[in-house]
């Protein structure tokens, strides 16, 4: 008997494809986390990373073509940041219906291109093919580089540490953030370079309602969260900084101890919006999920 993918979502779809991988040696971190992590040498470690926009899912038809390239690319630099990383070389795949102009083609790889050279990225390469319905897929495969055994995890904190984003939320479609994001690279290394580094890290992609109990259940812990705190976009409620999604902000926990040095200290604003705890914890309206909506 067969399951239709909407009975189940994206969390329980995940979790029944990734039983299937087999990562193998010298894997340090595989399916999970915002990237995974392939030891490189006594330096580095290797961060790969994987990420596809879709017409009428990630932007709508007759968007500017190098917004769409932009926020294509954009989307796994993000995750290289979640991880405390530089992103380095990517490959792109583009889908287009054979009706579309290349114009808008060339348009979407400027998009990508002028995000590359602010970013250090060499665009190596990729594939193209025809799609058979009208439509636009854009799939980007991006390395990056890491610390050796340094990398930011999303199971690294424990009850006691405070929950941190990096910026307002809520908003992102209206508001069309969600096609001109930076991503935060230059704080997540500032984390690695100057301190204090965080206990877990991921970037908020699907809406804090979703990302949040993601990290949480990563770290064995469950949370408590201020709604009050939480850094609202001008014009959005609490509940739409909790569920809207595609923030591209980073979601990261911290020791208690070093929450002054942090505020004190760093360059970019933080808002403190919770902790994590060992059990019982709060619940939030719930963010997107593919095969749900």
């Amino acid at each position: 008997m067969s399951t239709p993918l909407h009975r189940l979502g994206e969390n329980d779809v995940l979790h029944r494809l990734l039983r299937h991988l087999t990562p193998q040696a010298p894997m340090i971190t595989g399916p999970g986390d915002d990237c995974a992590v392939v030891q490189r040498n006594e330096q580095w470690d290797t961060l790969l990373k994987t990420d596809v926009i879709v017409e009428g899912v990630h932007f709508l038809k007759g968007t500017q073509a190098e917004r769409v390239g932009h926020k294509a690319l954009a989307r796994a630099v993000s995750d290289i940041a979640a991880m405390g990383g530089i992103p380095e070389h990517a490959l792109i795949t583009l889908l287009m219906h054979p009706q579309r102009s290349v114009e808008y083609a060339e348009g979407i790889y400027k998009g990508m291109s002028k995000l590359a050279t602010r970013c250090g990225i060499s665009i190596a390469g990729g594939e193209t093919s025809a799609l058979p319905h009208d439509g636009i897929v854009i799939n980007v495969a991006l390395t990056g580089r890491v610390e050796h055994g340094q990398a930011i995890l999303r199971s690294g904190g424990s009850p006691g540490d405070i929950i941190c984003v990096s910026g307002p939320l809520g908003g992102s479609f209206p508001s069309e953030h969600h096609l001109d994001f930076e991503p935060r690279l230059e704080l997540a290394r500032y984390f690695m370079q100057h301190g204090p580094r965080p206990t877990a890290m991921m970037d908020l992609s699907d809406g804090l309602g979703t990302d949040l109990p993601r990290l949480a259940a990563a770290c064995k812990c469950a949370f408590h969260i201020d709604l009050s705190s939480i850094p609202c976009n001008p014009g959005c409620s609490t509940e739409q900084a909790v569920s809207d999604g595609e923030d591209y902000e980073l979601l990261f926990t911290i020791k208690s101890s070093d929450l002054p040095h942090l505020s004190t200290h760093c360059p970019h604003p933080v808002f403190p919006i919770g902790t994590l705890v060992a059990d019982g914890g709060d619940s939030l309206v719930q963010g997107w999920q593919h095969f749900r909506a």
